[in-house]
């Protein structure tokens, strides 16, 4: 068995890392296969670094699932929280206007391959997530204030339930798909998105496959449709992965132990690195993801750049960070002077300020598609950034306090009411 572990496949583009079929890594599924006598693998739609997810016929309820198969041996967290937020609310109770809008936990059950025991459970399945539809796209406006106002009912249910989610980002954030989608047969499913696409997998050495890896890689199934085609009928996304979620009236989930992408993570991850996070740190994220819905460039770089570059942006945007952050920070002498200054090296990658940002991060996308964002309708919504994107957690509005803000109110709501 430990040979495996050194096996070097050929590379394929846009599937998952072929080096995880080994012992402990990914379950070797076929577009075909039936799992638990009762999941027929129709196509995949995608995979992590924990997990591969499949389209699958659920053959006892003839619906289609997202079934998540889990690497070997792996205690998966997710499934505790999905559970929690798929309870269905007391009956004396009114149901929180963002049950709903997160995934719908609805079987488990393992596997055992030649790579160990795998857990898998199954939700409803969704469209895309808003990262590959609006990659250099714009959302209509409409859309994009339904899209907010709803991810962010999604954020205060979730919060309201006692779960932080932990990675609030658009790869995160999927589209419902309509519910006519489950009358489909699996023949009638490929006669409108096509047959499954598969390429064989071979290894480096040009020997034969171990058992541990499937004969053929499955391209992932794109559902959705891009983000200038979305009508308001089509707002209706799904906040997703909950791996990273937790509880912090059980669980101290420290700084230092933050997985949130660092373009979205909450500074007090970087600077409280012994400290507790809890919801605000969702609020900076949801900040930066409904920014990017909005607009068409994230308000701080989602190239690859480190958490220091992040940092200075910050400052670049928002101003001066706490004095006991500034203090503390190593890496501050690469970026600025002790008075706050930016170096002469750094002063042509400064990120700009937070309106100028927002001039070419948003509105100069929008004028170009005759949707220029208005005078007081841009205030409302500067003035909802800065509060979101305060350095201090504890001055962050919480999230039913957002759906409550002027810019929530007066804009995204009244779309969202009529999608």
């Amino acid at each position: 068995m430990a040979v495996n572990q050194h096996i070097e496949y050929n590379w394929i583009e846009g599937v998952e890392k072929l080096e995880k079929y080994q012992p402990r890594g990914y379950h070797p599924i076929m577009v075909g296969d039936v799992l638990h006598d009762r999941y027929h693998i129709a196509d995949k739609l995608g995979s992590g670094g924990y997990s591969t997810v499949w389209l699958a016929r659920d053959t006892h309820l003839k619906r289609y699932v997202a079934l998540k198969v889990n690497i070997a041996n792996s205690i998966p967290r997710e499934t505790k929280v999905l559970k929690a937020l798929s309870a269905p609310p007391p009956s004396s109770l009114p149901v929180h206007p963002g049950y709903g809008l997160v995934p719908v936990f609805l079987d488990e059950f393992e596997v055992q391959g030649p790579n160990g025991r795998h857990t898998c459970y199954t939700v409803p399945p969704a469209q895309c997530n808003l990262r590959e539809i609006s990659f250099s796209r714009l959302f209509p406006l409409e859309v994009a204030r339904a899209l907010s106002y709803r991810l962010t009912q999604a954020v205060a249910y979730t919060h309201s339930k006692g779960y932080v989610h932990g990675d609030i980002h658009l790869s995160n954030i999927l589209v419902k798909l309509p519910s006519s989608f489950d009358e489909l047969s699996i023949k009638q499913l490929y006669e409108k998105y096509g047959e499954p696409e598969t390429i064989p997998i071979t290894r480096r050495d040009g020997e034969p496959l171990p058992p541990n890896a499937p004969a053929k890689a499955v391209v992932p199934l794109f559902l959705g449709k891009y983000a200038e085609e979305f009508s308001l009928s089509d707002a209706h996304p799904l906040l997703s992965d909950f791996g990273e979620a937790f509880s912090p009236a059980s669980e101290a989930r420290l700084g230092k132990d933050c997985h949130t992408p660092v373009s979205f993570r909450a500074p007090e991850a970087k600077f409280e690195l012994e400290i507790a996070l809890a919801y605000p740190s969702d609020i900076w994220s949801l900040a930066t993801a409904i920014w990017e819905i909005i607009g068409m460039k994230a308000i701080f770089s989602t190239d690859f750049v480190d958490e220091d570059e992040i940092a200075a942006q910050h400052i670049d945007v928002l101003g001066p960070m706490p004095s006991e952050w500034w203090q503390r920070w190593e890496a501050r002498p690469r970026f600025f002077d002790e008075h706050g200054h930016p170096l002469e090296s750094y002063m042509e990658n400064q990120w700009p300020p937070l309106e100028e940002s927002f001039e070419t991060g948003v509105q100069k996308w929008r004028r170009r598609i005759g949707g220029e964002i208005e005078e007081d309708e841009k205030a409302a919504f500067l003035d909802l950034m800065r509060r979101m994107l305060s350095f201090r957690p504890e001055e962050r509005p919480t999230a039913e306090q957002v759906l409550m803000s002027d810019w929530m109110v007066k804009w995204a709501l009244p779309d969202c009411e009529r999608s």
